[in-house]
């Protein structure tokens, strides 16, 4: 006599294995690495390889001042040496413009943008800037501009390109998201952020809407940066949601910081890695003291990226998201939360 089939569909059919995390280095060639671009690194490579991920290498040189392949390679040589391989690329967003300029045409016909004639000075004195990053908040003075005036105002300057947010009354104003660090958040883009570029007067197209092109044409589901990104999600998860592509998972973290405050920036050489490296730090001492100031390992133990595996979660991150203050690291700084 047959066995009766089970009715039960978890019994047809055996348990689908998790979809793989995707995750992505986005280093901008601008100058070498300083030590809260490491701490972010580190922070991504550990976010994805924990879960036996993958990591895809993206070179975000948009901007023609960045785009430097010796500085770009050195940044490579540089994640070589502390430990934190990529399976993927390096793909240059300076090779893809057509691609961007696709999806800027796709929400232009769909009359979801318009074209803007401000000045930034012009920008500055209209309104506060936004809290989080420094975008200061659109008031619309070229959203609803007439052809007449449209075609006037071009002869005299190339316009940048603005994508419409919802208005004050439209519900759709209003994005939330749960950070894997910070917890849940809200903006109103109406009131937060306003119309925002996506492609600059200059021909140069947004970081926000490369970002969102690329990370949903790469596959990258868990996004890792720093917290003074977290302004960005918004405006991301709206153009995500215009071009039809799904939201990945956001994880930011902590910023590493001058005793002042003031956080690190390649422009002043701040803890840059290749004087740290000339000074004869090695990686486990960066990476075991980056580790220990996000609660990964007791303060002076020495680790390199694989060794932090069986250690890292997002939730110890979540504890110890306070922003680190750099001190000495060896002969030259220790970053250490206050």
């Amino acid at each position: 006599m047959d066995t009766p089939l089970s009715d039960n569909p978890a019994e047809k059919c055996p348990p689908l294995d998790p979809p793989t995390v995707v995750g992505r280095f986005a280093p901008t060639p601008s100058g070498r690495m300083h030590l809260g671009n490491v701490f972010s690194l580190l922070m991504a490579w550990l976010g994805v390889r924990s879960v036996d991920g993958r990591v895809i290498l993206r070179v975000e040189d948009l901007d023609p001042r960045a785009r430097d392949r010796a500085t770009a390679e050195a940044l490579m040589r540089d994640l070589e040496w502390l430990g934190l391989p990529w399976d993927e690329g390096p793909y240059y967003q300076s090779e893809r413009l057509d691609i961007y300029a696709a999806a800027v045409d796709q929400l232009s016909t769909r009359g979801l943008t318009f074209p803007c004639f401000c000045t930034r000075a012009e920008l500055h004195a209209a309104t506060a800037p936004h809290l989080s990053d420094g975008t200061y908040v659109y008031q619309g003075t070229c959203r609803d501009l007439t052809p007449d005036q449209v075609e006037r105002r071009r002869a005299e300057k190339d316009p940048s390109t603005r994508l419409r947010v919802p208005g004050a009354a439209d519900p759709a104003r209003i994005i939330e998201f749960d950070d894997l660090v910070y917890g849940h958040w809200a903006e109103d883009l109406a009131r937060d952020c306003g119309d925002f570029v996506i492609r600059r007067g200059d021909g140069v197209f947004a970081y926000q809407l490369a970002v969102v092109v690329d990370d949903a044409l790469m596959g990258v589901s868990q996004v890792v940066r720093g917290r003074d990104l977290l302004g960005s999600v918004a405006r991301q998860m709206y153009l995500q949601d215009l071009l039809g592509y799904s939201t990945p998972a956001y994880a930011h973290v902590p910023l590493l910081v001058a005793a002042d405050g003031r956080r690190l920036s390649k422009r002043d050489h701040d803890l840059n890695l290749s004087e740290l490296r000339e000074a004869g730090v090695g990686p486990r001492k960066i990476v075991g003291t980056l580790a220990a100031a996000a609660g990964l390992i007791p303060k002076g133990d020495e680790a390199l990226p694989e060794n932090l595996l069986d250690s890292f979660s997002w939730e110890k991150i979540a504890r110890h998201r306070k922003d680190i203050v750099t001190r000495s690291l060896g002969a030259q700084t220790r970053p250490s939360n206050p």
